[in-house]
């Protein structure tokens, strides 16, 4: 293998990265990866497409997640407003 090849981050199938969930963490590091890649200005028409791809695919995914988090913190936050109100209440 040359030294090009071991620099090279292989695309993944994007269709690949959608059917299996991954952390949040192992998704922001691959799109930090594809980025690289995608400056590096290496990556062959057909490469850039497909990292574009995957790359899209794994934002999603991590905005879904994010709005998943930011979804059940909404929720603490309520069921903590709503406790002081109680207690505030029977005070």
């Amino acid at each position: 293998m040359s030294g090009e090849d071991l620099q090279r981050s292989p695309p993944q199938d994007a269709s690949a990265s959608r059917s299996q969930p991954q952390s949040y963490e192992e998704a922001a590091a691959r799109v930090e990866a594809i980025i690289k890649r995608l400056d590096s200005g290496d990556a062959s028409l057909n490469e850039t497409l497909e990292l574009v791809s995957e790359g899209k695919a794994l934002i999603e995914e991590c905005a879904r997640q994010l709005a998943a988090v930011s979804g059940a913190l909404e929720e603490l936050r309520l069921d903590e407003l709503v406790s002081r109100l109680e207690r505030e209440a029977s005070a």
